[in-house]
């Protein structure tokens, strides 16, 4: 057997309205679905999900949260994100008011990326494939 495409990314949270506030009115994302302790958006063809902490303690365990529930530091996801033009992007969400970690950079690996970070310290990275040769 094996896997077939990611379906839905879910971020566990502890403060719910911000992370909100940012992904929807910021990053410009539509809510799709949201109850007491989640809102979803879709990204394309995936689902993208903000879910409390505390939720996700009884969805899986309290023990596979422990990390977050402590304050660990670090990140807990990088998300990707393909885009038209890095340094468009990066211009929109500056203007936004999005601060990024590192602005458009050209990777050795082939591709133009743009990092930030939402209110609860994950990760996005945005890229664009480079024409061949740069």
């Amino acid at each position: 057997m094996t896997l077939p495409n990611i379906s839905a990314a879910v971020i566990f949270v502890q403060d719910l309205n911000k992370c909100v506030t940012f992904y929807r009115d910021t990053i410009g994302l539509e809510v799709t679905f949201n109850d007491d302790v989640s809102f979803a958006f879709k990204l394309g063809k995936q689902d993208f999900v903000l879910l409390m902490l505390s939720a996700a303690a009884e969805m899986v365990t309290e023990e596979a949260i422990a990390f977050h529930k402590d304050g660990g530091s670090g990140s807990r996801v990088l998300l990707c994100v393909g885009v038209e033009d890095v340094d468009a992007a990066y211009k929109a969400f500056t203007a936004k008011g999005v601060a990024f970690i590192k602005p458009p950079i050209s990777q050795p690996w082939g591709r133009r990326t743009a990092y930030f970070a939402d209110p609860e310290g994950n990760l996005w990275e945005l890229w664009h494939e480079l024409p061949a040769g740069q």
